[in-house]
């Protein structure tokens, strides 16, 4: 690998990683407090959980937007798929501002249905462009899925 193409796989990454930062600032405060006071749905995982997945994921998206846009930025469909993909990494951190900051269940659970099908439509358009980046954006589209459902649940015990 020349070291042009590492620094833009890092580039990518880092990226995605700063959504997860940014989204970060709004759930630490959070978590002692607020979210401990909520009612938790049964199949709600530990905390502890979500920092390696979210770590994986993000790194993941990376390497995935990172195969797109290796593809040829001037190419129409690439921008556009990357237009899409920037849209969802931006849903997802305003989720946790909207979930974590705002402590809002009910527009959180609003806002990660859109993100999915942001997420759905990055797939869509970058299956069109390289499968294996498509792919690897499955296991993050399957997260948010769960994610959504403990949202709901959230809202729904909470209310």
């Amino acid at each position: 690998m020349e070291r042009r193409e590492f620094l833009s796989i890092v580039a990518f990454i880092a990226v995605c990683q700063l959504a997860g930062i940014i989204g970060s600032i709004f759930t630490f405060p959070s978590i002692d407090t607020w979210y401990a006071s909520l009612q938790r749905p049964s199949f709600s995982p530990p905390n502890w959980v979500f920092g390696p997945v979210w770590l994986t994921l993000y790194t993941i998206m990376g390497i995935s937007a990172h195969l797109i846009w290796k593809r040829g930025w001037k190419k129409k469909k690439v921008r556009s798929a990357l237009y899409v993909f920037s849209v969802q990494l931006a849903l997802n951190s305003i989720w946790s501002f909207i979930f974590f900051g705002l402590n809002d269940l009910m527009l959180a659970l609003f806002e990660i249905a859109v993100l999915w099908v942001f997420i759905a439509a990055s797939i869509l358009k970058f299956y069109d462009i390289d499968k294996r980046a498509a792919w690897l954006l499955v296991p993050y589209l399957l997260w948010v899925s769960f994610a959504m459902v403990l949202n709901y649940y959230f809202w729904v015990l909470n209310v």
